[in-house]
């Protein structure tokens, strides 16, 4: 083994040791489920109500970075302007397509810093959906979409997949918008079976990342075990208790 080999295997290795770490399996057509044992261990914090609201935040942040990372891998580059760095000039990659995080109002929101730390140039576009506590179904009360399409692509941003309700109608929303099914990734934490099921059916076109597929959907329209409300655990602690 010479030396120039020996020097570059042993800055290869670590980098493709590191990369594969980012192991996401695709369980079926167009979902994946991570098998990250960082991600893992950041759930478990997540998971636990003990969490303070700003370890919440600390730790959704994290997971969005490390889930972000594999959502965007297969976005397109082209070359953009020509650069100098302290050597020499050079042409600089640039994303080909014009990219929407869309944070579902408000656990969504959770999402939304990491993401523009992975793609500082991505449009923010805001969708207000509740689920209706009696029958489940959501209620849209916030869409300012302009009236045609100005991105390529959207990510949508929503923590938690339950009945799959919710993600089924924000898909819905960007489709009639003028968003193809192919250019929609769903990114969430912890999805319900039944969700991820429910979703897949109404839109199989989607591709869909997860941190995590809980097994139980309770009669209250619960993940069990699950985060609980990501959205009241952002914010509050003591709401946590009507859980216990």
């Amino acid at each position: 083994m010479g030396p120039t080999f020996y020097r570059l295997f042993t800055r290869v290795l670590p980098l493709y040791l590191f990369l594969s770490c980012f192991n996401m399996s695709p369980s079926s057509t167009n979902l994946y489920v991570s098998s990250h044992p960082v991600i893992a261990t950041k759930l478990t914090i997540l998971r636990d109500k003990n969490s303070s609201p700003k370890l919440v935040r600390d730790t959704m942040r994290d997971l969005t970075v490390l889930l972000g990372y594999e959502v965007t891998k297969d976005l397109e580059l082209q070359k953009g302007e020509t650069l100098e760095s302290p050597l020499e000039s050079f042409q600089g990659d640039v994303l080909k397509e014009k990219i929407a995080i869309v944070p579902i109002l408000r656990s969504g929101l959770g999402f939304v810093d990491g993401m523009l730390n992975l793609i500082p140039e991505a449009h923010v576009l805001h969708l207000g959906l509740f689920r209706e506590k009696m029958s489940l179904q959501p209620v849209e009360y916030y869409n300012k979409l302009p009236s045609s399409p100005n991105v390529d692509s959207c990510i949508v941003l929503d923590p938690m997949i339950a009945t799959g309700n919710t993600a089924i109608a924000a898909v819905h929303i960007l489709k009639e918008w003028g968003i193809p099914g192919d250019k929609i990734r769903f990114m969430g934490l912890v999805a319900s079976k039944q969700g991820v099921e429910n979703l897949q059916e109404a839109h199989p076109d989607i591709t869909l990342y997860l941190a995590a597929v809980d097994e139980v959907l309770d009669s209250h329209g619960y993940i069990r075990p699950g985060i609980g409300d990501s959205g009241d655990r952002l914010v509050c602690h003591l709401c946590f208790a009507c859980f216990d």
